[in-house]
Parts: C-alpha cells; sequence; structure tokens
C-alpha cells in the first residue's frame, strides 16, 4: 500500500519516457504537474508549496484562468461603468480565454503570457490592442492576489509593447472659424459653438438636458453622457470619471446662441407633434429622442466637406478647444477643470505640443517686466 503523503509534502521523479512529474498533496488530494526539464518540475513544486504556506486551497489550484477571469468579471461589473465592463469582456473573450484560458491560474507563468502577447502582435495586433489586453489582465491577476488565489502577479514583470504616440490632429483658429461658418443656420451650429468653446466630449454633448443650464449665472452642469451599449442601444451613463462630472461656465454670446437654438427646437416639437418624444435634451434628434452618435458623424463630416477642411474626428474638436484655450493664455488648471481631466499632469502631457510657444511667450513677458525703462536709462526723472 502506498505511502499517503502530508498536507503540503511532494515529490519529484521521472518517467520512463523522460518526462519529469512534481506532484505535492493538498487537503488530502494530489496535484502534479508534468514538465520536460527537472528543472522546470522542480520550480513548480517549490512555487506550489508556497502557494499552499498562503492559504492556497485545492479547489482554487484547479481554477483556470478562463474561469478565473468570467468570475472576475461577474464580481467586477457592478464596480464600473457599463461601457468600460463591455471593453473588459470583450478584451476576456476575444483574446485572453482563447490564447491563455487553459492554463491553470496558479500555474500562469510571466514567459507564458510574454509568448501570448509576441504572438499577438506577429498577428497583426496593434500595440495599443496589446497594451488594453495587458491592462485588463494586470487587473485581474491582482485581483487574484488579492483573493489570495496566486502569490504573485504574472503580468507584473512582462514587457509591453511601446506606444507609438500619434499626432494630435487640431483645426486652427481660422479653420475652427470656417467650420462654424459651414454650420451656420444647421442644427449642427449651436453644438458646434460649444464643442469648440468648452472641450466636451460627444457623449457629454448628446447628454446634455436645459435642467442641466443655470441661465442666471451661464453654469452648465455636466452630469451624464450618452453611449451606445450592446444590446441595450442608446443609454445615459454617469460621465468618464468623478472629474467628468463638473460645471462650466458659459460665455455670454454661447448663452445667446442656445437662446436662439431653444426657439428653434420648440418649432421642430410643434413641427414633429404626436411624433415628438421628451426628454428635455438640448440636442435631440428631429423628434426629441437622443440623437444617434452616427448621424451626428455623418453632419460633422458633412460640415467639414462643406468648408474644405481637413477629415477629422469629433474628438478632435476637444483637443482644438484645449489647444485655442492654451493658446489664449488661459491657465492649465482651468483648461483641466473645463475637459473633466482627473489631473491636470494628464492636460500638460496631453498639449505639451502648444506649451513651448507660450513659454517663448512668457520667457518675453517676464524679461519686459524686469527691463528698465528708457526714461530710467538716461537718468529722466518721471514727471
Amino acid at each position: 500500500m502506498g505511502k499517503i503523503r502530508s498536507h503540503g509534502e511532494g515529490s519529484l521523479y521521472r518517467r520512463k519516457d523522460g518526462l519529469w512529474v512534481a506532484q505535492v498533496t493538498l487537503q488530502g488530494k494530489l496535484l502534479y504537474k508534468y514538465a520536460r526539464t527537472q528543472h522546470e518540475a522542480r520550480a513548480w513544486l517549490e512555487a506550489t508549496r508556497d502557494q499552499i504556506k498562503g492559504g492556497l486551497t485545492h479547489a482554487a489550484a484547479q481554477i483556470n484562468l478562463e474561469r478565473f477571469l468570467q468570475e472576475w468579471l461577474n464580481a467586477y461589473e457592478s464596480s464600473i461603468r457599463p461601457k468600460t465592463f463591455q471593453q473588459y469582456a470583450q478584451i476576456v473573450n476575444q483574446y485572453l480565454s482563447p490564447g491563455l484560458g487553459r492554463i491553470k491560474l496558479k500555474d500562469l507563468r510571466p514567459d507564458q503570457i510574454q509568448w501570448f502577447y509576441s504572438t499577438e502582435f506577429k498577428q497583426g495586433r496593434s500595440a495599443r490592442t496589446i497594451l488594453l489586453i495587458h491592462s485588463v489582465l494586470h487587473r485581474a491577476l491582482n485581483q487574484a492576489l488579492g483573493w489570495g488565489l496566486i502569490g504573485r502577479n504574472p503580468a507584473q514583470p512582462v514587457i509591453r509593447p511601446k506606444l507609438q504616440k500619434t499626432e494630435m490632429k487640431t483645426l486652427t483658429n481660422f479653420q475652427a472659424i470656417d467650420l462654424l461658418q459651414s454650420a451656420k443656420g444647421s442644427r449642427l451650429e449651436a453644438l458646434l459653438w460649444l464643442a469648440l468653446t468648452t472641450g466636451l466630449r460627444e457623449g457629454e454633448l448628446l447628454g446634455l438636458k436645459w435642467s442641466d443650464l443655470d441661465w442666471t449665472t451661464s453654469r452648465l452642469k455636466i452630469q451624464r453622457q450618452l453611449q451606445r451599449l450592446r444590446g441595450k442601444g442608446l443609454v445615459f451613463t454617469e460621465p468618464k470619471s468623478s472629474a467628468g462630472r463638473r460645471g462650466v461656465t458659459l460665455s455670454s454670446d454661447i448663452i445667446s446662441r442656445l437662446r436662439s437654438h431653444r426657439v428653434v427646437q420648440a418649432y421642430e416639437r410643434l413641427f414633429a407633434g404626436d411624433r415628438w418624444q421628451e426628454y428635455d435634451l438640448i440636442f435631440p434628434s428631429t423628434i426629441g429622442s437622443p440623437l444617434d452618435p452616427r448621424n451626428l458623424y455623418r453632419q460633422f463630416k458633412s460640415a467639414l466637406r462643406s468648408a474644405a477642411l481637413p477629415d477629422i474626428r469629433f474628438h478632435d474638436l476637444r483637443h482644438t478647444a484645449a489647444t485655442l484655450m492654451l493658446q489664449q493664455h488661459t491657465h492649465p488648471k482651468v483648461v483641466q477643470e473645463r475637459l473633466g481631466h482627473s489631473d491636470i499632469a494628464l492636460t500638460l502631457n496631453t498639449y505639451s505640443h502648444v506649451l513651448p510657444d507660450i513659454q517663448e511667450e512668457a520667457a518675453e513677458t517676464i524679461s519686459r517686466a524686469l527691463l528698465p525703462s528708457r526714461n530710467e536709462i538716461h537718468g529722466v526723472e518721471p514727471k
């Protein structure tokens, strides 16, 4: 009768076919690993013993990465925005589960993750996609670490691809004026004015309600955004971050334009009659319902062509607004708050291309302030 090994006790031996076998007892049951080399088998045995000392259970030892990621998604869903959850689920189902899912969670190694990233890159995945995959995997494995399922995060030492910084596309102030002129008198006019003077995101603009605007203080509250979710269609969700829930002060000119826009919308409501759906939206469809971003896309591209402007994304209007504000010497802290960035470092890093010109002007300004006046140089007393 064979010897019954005690909890955590392990052994190492070589089979006749040359494979090495490492095995260890956990809660009265046997865990084992087949390896091509003695070094690999011993490393697994030592790592498993350390995990057992850290509280590894037999049930946890059987979980593969695919099953763990699904359980992690289920637990994580209620703590993140729906759009973010859908992105995480897509990364898990499209990349991580097919590529690494069969590996036991406790056995996942950095070299396996590295090989997976390299393979994906060779198959044409962009560096940005691989960085997204890494971000999701790293976050999930950190949770596994917190739950005591693993003793370290195997994604931590992995080398990630370097993301090439793409050149930001923005409109000059003259191009922005041309765009506004091309949209004059259209349903897009007021929306473009607001986009170029506030830097609001597309979803934030489409989620604005008249009740968010204080006509007395000219203050606009950003409290929601419109997003398309798979299986749910267009829905209103929370702002992108806590910093995204903010107030933005509007100029008297923008307030005047919004008043005119509201008058036009009142005529649209009368024309739509029973078809009108009241959502209190500032920028709805022609029947009052949320404006489909795809329709906004078509209208925006048409305005660009009409003004003979470069083909840019709607999101580039946000970059244009930030760039124009900084060029007009708006304090970066104010720009950060208007954009809804959580950290001023993000604003400065994103729009660092604008800062050298501003620094040159600042250098000249401070020099002029410190230079003595011509009268003082020639000894003329001021009157």
